[in-house]
């Protein structure tokens, strides 16, 4: 039996008049490829940064790895082990893709007050982490400016993986790429799990939902209105959950 990282139990959010989510009780087992789908508006992105601490909920809890997680910024979830990897991807393109890495991140060296930053490690460490996930990306000195979209996906993804992180938030990865860029993010996904990571997927594309996820959520109009083992499910059942066309 896969043990549960993260649990959902109940999360309702309100901006204004405006209510987001609405009771929303979701899980995800680590080590697996849980999937996220639902319509335009239908509450993803704010259940996402609810867990990733950029929105606090009004009620309701998330239980992170058995504990109540009571993230105040996106700096706490990093710190508990959850990374996000945003549609914008938030790269910065005239950076080179070591400084991207560690952004925020950045190794220093140095004795007392004085500290300066420690270029090589960060440039050797930048190696290793490309290396280990076998990414198609150029040389660790070059500029993100002259990556491609997947190449780019790439540098986000590495970058969420190599810090230790315990869960993987990918927000549509796929959405602006060809095919062949598309299959080679998705072989990073499976690889993220492969490794041990547990990845939540928000994705449009539910043939891609078929191919990567063991576990499959819906939501609609705010709220979470089914939960299917991939295994178990079709396409054309998802479809139906999003549209509302059936029931659990």
């Amino acid at each position: 039996m896969t043990n549960t990282l993260l649990d959902c139990q109940n999360v309702s959010l309100s901006f204004g008049n405006v209510r987001a989510l609405a009771d929303v009780s979701l899980s995800l087992r680590q080590g697996e490829i849980t999937a996220l789908v639902g319509d335009n508006g239908a509450g993803k992105s704010t259940l996402v940064r609810c867990i990733s601490g950029i929105h606090r909920p009004d009620s309701g809890h998330i239980i992170f790895e058995g504990e109540q997680a009571d993230f105040h910024s996106p700096d706490d979830a990093r710190r508990a082990g959850i990374e996000t990897v945003h549609q914008n991807l938030a790269l910065v393109e005239d950076l080179t893709v070591w400084q991207n890495l560690f952004l925020n991140r950045e190794l220093v060296r140095g004795f007392g007050p004085i500290a300066f930053l420690d270029r090589r490690a960060m440039q050797t460490r930048a190696r290793e982490m490309v290396s280990t996930l076998a990414v198609n990306v150029p040389a660790v000195k070059s500029r993100v400016r002259r990556l491609s979209g997947g190449q780019r996906q790439a540098v986000a993804i590495c970058r969420a993986a190599g810090f230790s992180s315990r869960l993987v938030i990918m927000d549509e990865p796929t959405a602006a790429l060809g095919v062949q860029e598309t299959a080679r993010v998705e072989e990073l996904i499976l690889r993220l799990r492969d490794e041990g990571h547990t990845v939540l997927l928000i994705s449009h594309n539910f043939a891609q939902v078929m191919r990567l996820s063991d576990q499959v959520w819906v939501m609609r109009a705010g709220r979470c209105v089914g939960g299917r083992r991939t295994s178990e499910i079709t396409g054309e059942e998802i479809v139906s959950l999003v549209t509302g066309a059936a029931g659990q």
